[in-house]
């Protein structure tokens, strides 16, 4: 699977590459995360549960950076096994350039899965990298700069739980 695209940031690059590499961060932003602990030169570990298509599994992986250079470009690579349900690898090279209203971050991503996750067929993979894309970055906008991820398209709390940025922020 591959996948390019743009996000625009309502935050500095240098904001946003710091972001990138805190773990806890990155905690808040991964959907489903609920680990993740790790130096950017060490690298990370992260426990993800998702659900992809029927296919439920908590995924345990390793993330390591690299090609890193401060404020403009960095290179993700990792591997999650996710027990029978499978396992995903691959990586990411991500780039921050200024903008009008703050920093336009480009990716492309390759990745790979296998086991259960690959029998889905490529439409469900794909359409679920790019769901958790969306998300990830939504997220990461709200926790830079909450004011301008405002609206009706953040998130919302449902059912008497707690949302996610209410548990980051402790506002609620």
């Amino acid at each position: 699977m591959q996948m390019t695209d743009q996000k625009e940031i309502a935050a500095e690059p240098a904001t946003v590459y710091a972001a990138l590499l805190d773990p806890e961060v990155l905690k808040a932003c991964v959907p489903g995360a609920q680990e993740v602990t790790g130096t950017p030169e060490e690298g990370f570990e992260a426990k993800v549960t998702q659900k992809v298509g029927p296919v439920k599994a908590t995924f345990k992986g390793q993330v390591s950076l690299s090609g890193l250079v401060e404020n403009e470009t960095l290179t993700i690579s990792g591997e999650g096994k996710g027990g029978a349900a499978g396992f995903a690898k691959g990586g990411a090279v991500v780039t921050l350039a200024p903008s009008e209203t703050g920093t336009l971050l480009s990716y492309e991503v390759e990745a790979k899965v296998g086991g259960k996750l690959a029998q889905l067929g490529s439409r469900i993979i794909d359409g679920f990298a790019k769901k958790m894309a969306d998300q990830f970055f939504a997220n990461l906008q709200a926790h830079l700069a909450p004011e301008e991820a405002g609206g009706d398209d953040g998130p919302q709390e449902e059912g008497g739980k707690t949302g996610w940025f209410s548990k980051v922020t402790g506002r609620g």
